[in-house]
């Protein structure tokens, strides 16, 4: 559905439908953004509340040429693992000129990333305990393993990108942006990664 974006913006609300089936209905949802998690040139991340569950869900806002395809959204719909983050419904508003169209992506919401845990524990001049980076790095190595395996690179690990449920410390990789399905034979680009991740 075509909605008015500069509502989700402004943290009012927005509707979205949950992609079903060729030919099955769709479950219409609406979303109550809370607060802006972070944005860049990518676009913008919100937390925001599901009304009809009262689900906490984060909403990436990115703005969408028609001329392609989301890439992120296609990879993030074939990806099903405990330590990636989950596309739980994808849905497009309009933008303030006519014919902008942006895609918003909704995903499972998580409290903490790998990197503010490292700052927490930074700021309190400790290291990270033991257990943690155990539990974190078998984690990320899982996640990795299994995109690996159906054929995706994702071309920007780091902390940031790494969430992490302050309660059950589940790690999930997220942000597949900058991924891409790998090809055999087709060229890939080496410096994407962020500057200071790059292997």
């Amino acid at each position: 559905s075509n909605l008015d974006g500069a509502r989700l913006a402004e943290g009012g609300r927005a509707d979205g439908h949950a992609p079903g089936a060729e030919g099955a209905k769709k479950a219409s949802f609406t979303y109550n953004a809370e607060k802006v998690l972070g944005s860049g040139s990518f676009g913008i991340v919100y937390q925001a509340q599901v009304v009809e569950t009262g689900e906490s869900v984060a909403i990436k806002k990115v703005f969408q040429d028609k001329r392609y395809k989301n890439r992120e959204l296609q990879i993030m719909k074939e990806l099903r693992h405990p330590n990636v983050v989950e596309l739980k419904h994808a849905f497009y508003t309009s933008g303030e000129k006519p014919g902008e169209t942006y895609l918003n992506v909704v995903m499972e919401y998580c409290s903490d990333t790998v990197y503010r845990v490292m700052k927490h524990y930074n700021k309190m001049k400790q290291p990270v305990p033991h257990i943690f980076v155990q539990l974190y790095s078998y984690q990320m190595s899982r996640a990795c393993a299994y995109i690996h395996a159906v054929g995706i690179c994702h071309r920007d690990i780091k902390p940031q990108n790494l969430l992490v449920d302050g309660r059950s410390h589940t790690l999930k990789l997220c942000d597949f942006g900058s991924a891409k399905r790998l090809v055999k034979g087709e060229p890939n680009v080496a410096y994407i990664c962020s500057r200071y991740y790059r292997a």
